[in-house]
């Protein structure tokens, strides 16, 4: 099973994972042989990527929470976000407005006890995502990564009820910024790009009026912007002035929004986004929490397709821990004939790297 954008997907093509629509509702179900019809409709719902079984990737890719519990996540945060906006003055403190916090915190029990309870401790995205959903599986996604990595950082389990929480809710300040900045395609103008900034103070400032959340959640919606070299916003803050929990979900954050395709900008190459990850640790990044992220990413799934900087094509066979840059591989094409069908450990090929993902042979 491989991730394929849907302008690469051909009419008999065997899809590898349901699709639900932006309600939850099941759309076409795994297994199921896509035809023209099929792939348009795919097209016109804004999915931009869907996982297909074939020769060279057959074996399912598990995600790290059940799908059910995921779709079960987005649902919630579409719900929660949807009706801040709509809440009257009468509404603040009351059951109205609480009930939803208590879903989201219900729902990060649940997302805590499914990253716990898997028994992977590398972290591999397989979310199909359509871009009319895009905020609330952002948000998903953004408080599973975290999740990972609070694991992989050994918190105690009161601490990742902080984080998942606080990483469910990083982005809900946006919900007070206009929809035409957000969904903007065109680069944001210097007035523009400060109006989205103001969604740190915003969303804590909400948080902080509306309801009693821990103050180690509250704290992540405004400080996940924050740079240890000072550079960041709100405040400017710089490396131990920012809380830990923050410091995780700037850098799923930041992984996930590189990892996404938009209309106005392609997903950044997995490799890209470690060595840019990698590349700014210490200064945008903690250095130490980059370092524990980069061990546990499996950029390369199994069965996605490589060109080699050799030349040769090749498929994935399995990514080792501590080096998910330099996964196995199986050798599919080459001009060294012998070398066909042969697995290759990038490990101890140092002078062989992976330099782009194919979508077919």
């Amino acid at each position: 099973m491989r991730l394929v954008p849907i302008e690469c997907v051909k009419p008999n093509t065997l899809i590898g994972k349901t699709l639900y629509d932006i309600e939850g509702r099941i759309l076409v179900r795994s297994g199921v042989i896509l035809s023209e019809g099929i792939i348009s409709k795919i097209k016109e719902i804004n999915i931009l990527s869907i996982y297909i079984i074939d020769e060279y990737s057959s074996e399912e890719i598990e995600d790290i929470i059940k799908p059910e519990l995921r779709q079960k996540a987005i649902l919630t945060m579409k719900e929660a976000f949807s009706n801040i906006n709509r809440l009257t003055v009468a509404d603040k403190f009351s059951k109205k407005e609480s009930v939803y916090f208590n879903n989201i915190e219900n729902m990060a029990e649940d997302l805590i006890e499914n990253v716990l309870n898997n028994k992977s401790v590398l972290l591999s995205l397989v979310d199909i995502r359509s871009l009319n959903n895009y905020v609330y599986s952002h948000s998903v996604n953004v408080a599973v990564i975290s999740l990972v990595l609070g694991t992989a950082l050994k918190l105690s389990k009161r601490q990742l009820q902080y984080l998942c929480t606080g990483a469910l809710l990083h982005d809900v300040g946006k919900s007070f910024i206009s929809k035409e900045i957000l969904m903007k395609e065109e680069e944001l103008t210097s007035e523009e790009t400060s109006l989205l900034q103001q969604h740190s103070n915003l969303g804590y400032k909400y948080l902080s009026d509306s309801y009693n959340l821990s103050a180690n959640s509250k704290i992540i919606a405004l400080q996940h912007h924050e740079r240890p070299d000072g550079l960041g916003y709100p405040n400017g803050l710089i490396n131990d002035e920012i809380n830990t929990l923050s410091k995780i979900v700037s850098i799923a954050n930041a992984y996930d929004a590189l990892s996404t395709g938009r209309p106005n900008r392609k997903a950044m190459f997995p490799s890209d986004v470690l060595e840019y990850l990698m590349s700014n640790a210490g200064k945008i990044f903690d250095y130490d929490i980059v370092n524990t992220f980069c061990k546990i990413v499996i950029p390369f799934s199994k069965g996605t397709l490589v060109d080699l900087s050799n030349g040769d094509i090749a498929v994935v066979q399995e990514t080792l821990p501590n080096f998910p840059l330099r996964p196995i591989v199986k050798i599919l094409k080459s001009s060294k004939t012998e070398t066909i069908n042969n697995d290759i450990n990038l490990i101890d090929e140092i002078s062989i790297v992976i330099v782009s993902i194919r979508y077919e042979l």
